[in-house]
């Protein structure tokens, strides 16, 4: 195809600048041409045939001579720099005439194939004024994007001719994942908590870091009463205490091949980025020292550990890219370097499919040694389907079969997970709409119980 035949086919595709008849005008010619046709058979004269046929074209271009010059529209795009994945966001177009006539447009943005947005828009604008149009958009994909140009096609009052536009605009947009259950934690961790069905507990052994001193109530523990303020202010008051802070808390990500499984929403590692967020926003706000680790065959990104609510900041940067390997999980090497760099007591919460870590004997070596001086904790996401063909009826012999297929391949992933957790290696699978609740409630409780 040759440069010329790519520059009108664009132009056609709404990619390119030009001139282009509109339906209207294609219309109105051929309706114009059948009357003339018919006024042959009348005794028209072709002289005339020509001659108002020339009328006709010389009517189109002054309209096309009617619209406003190229140079005299403008449109500024405002979008969000920063936005999250699957959520809605609005884009705003300013629109400027500046010429002294009217005109009828529709806009198309160059977006990524991969945005979901309500285009193109359509409207009129009166001669030298400006008006603002917004559209909905939805990034479903997270990475790093590039808005670079917006098309416009404007017509005058009668519409037989279109002018087309390409303006180079340019904007990056970053889609990081999304945090929505990230900022309920950073709103309210106990409101987040209860409304998940757990409470967050205070220390019952009185060990741990001084909180307050408050009234006594019922149930309190009577080892904690503070006889000092009670004497003094002639009502019972008891000390309360809270989990120490400053703990060491390292978060795997796995990326591997089996993460990459489909679900409702999203696959298993969009899921578990989200939880990692969460979790590591309620470790950062409860003062303690937050390390991010994300592995597939090799570790693609490793975060020092760090505390304050600005690492969350770099964790977010650090890991908002990522994406799911076509190669299987390294556990052996990901736990190896984990030993090496991570010297400090620590809990270890590992985001991955658990059937597959399961079968990963090369990795209990690692896990034995590091449980000596480690909290580990695995968290999976539960396969709903293997569920619902357990939960299902056996009506006919094939859904009997698929039931005890199911059955058999439940019994061995407890079987399995039995072995392990007889080593103190603990694993849970949850909902992917609980995954992020049930990682915070296990890092909550394992802080109440001071396992640390």
């Amino acid at each position: 195809m040759t440069k010329s035949s790519k520059s009108l086919l664009g132009r056609f595709l709404f990619q390119d600048k030009g001139i282009l008849p509109t339906r209207k005008l294609l219309i109105s010619n051929l309706l114009f041409s059948v009357i003339l046709l018919a006024g042959t058979f009348i005794g028209l004269s072709w002289t005339l045939i020509f001659v108002l046929n020339g009328l006709f074209i010389v009517v189109s271009l002054i309209d096309l001579t009617l619209s406003p010059s190229k140079k005299e529209i403008d449109v500024k795009r405002h979008i969000p720099d920063q936005m999250e994945r699957g959520l809605d966001y609005v884009v705003d177009l300013k629109i400027i005439n500046r010429s002294s006539r009217g005109m009828e447009f529709r806009i198309l943005d160059g977006t990524p194939q991969s945005f979901q947005t309500s285009l193109p828009l359509e409207g009129k604008l009166e001669q030298d004024s400006a008006g603002t149009l917004t559209y909905d958009v939805v990034t479903p994909v997270r990475g790093d994007y590039e808005l670079t140009r917006l098309y416009l096609r404007y017509r005058s009052s009668l519409g037989l001719w279109e002018k087309q536009k390409t303006m180079e605009l340019h904007n990056v947009v970053k889609v990081i994942p999304d945090l929505t259950e990230t900022k309920k934690v950073l709103e309210s961790a106990q409101q987040f908590l209860l409304y998940e069905g757990v409470k967050i507990r205070k220390q019952q052994s009185g060990a741990g870091e001084f909180s307050k001193i408050r009234n006594y109530v019922l149930g309190d523990d009577p080892r904690k009463i503070n006889w000092r303020q009670t004497a003094k202010l002639r009502e019972v008051m008891t000390n309360e205490y809270e989990p120490e802070h400053g703990k060491y808390i390292t978060i795997l990500i796995d990326c591997g091949r089996m993460m990459g499984a489909e679900l409702k929403k999203g696959n298993r590692l969009e899921k578990s980025l989200e939880a990692a967020l969460t979790v590591a926003a309620a470790a950062l706000q409860n003062g303690d020292y937050v390390t991010v680790l994300a592995f597939s065959k090799d570790v693609k990104v490793y975060i020092p550990p760090a505390k304050g609510m600005a690492h969350l900041q770099t964790i977010l940067h650090r890991i908002y890219h990522l994406e799911v390997d076509a190669a299987e999980s390294n556990y052996a090497g990901v736990l190896h370097y984990v030993q090496t760099v991570q010297k400090k007591r620590s809990l270890l919460l590992l985001f991955s499919d658990v059937h597959t870590f399961l079968h990963e004997e090369s990795a209990l070596f690692y896990l034995q040694r590091l449980r000596k001086k480690h909290l580990f904790l695995t968290i999976g996401i539960e396969d709903e389907t293997l569920v619902k063909r357990i939960k299902t009826e056996p009506v006919v012999s094939q859904q009997a079969m698929m039931k005890s297929m199911a059955q058999k391949q439940m019994l061995v992933k407890k079987k399995e997970k039995a072995k392990w957790e007889k080593q103190g290696l603990m694993m849970v699978e949850a909902r992917e709409e609980k995954l992020a609740a049930t990682a915070v409630s296990y890092y909550i409780d394992m802080m109440n119980r001071g396992l640390l």
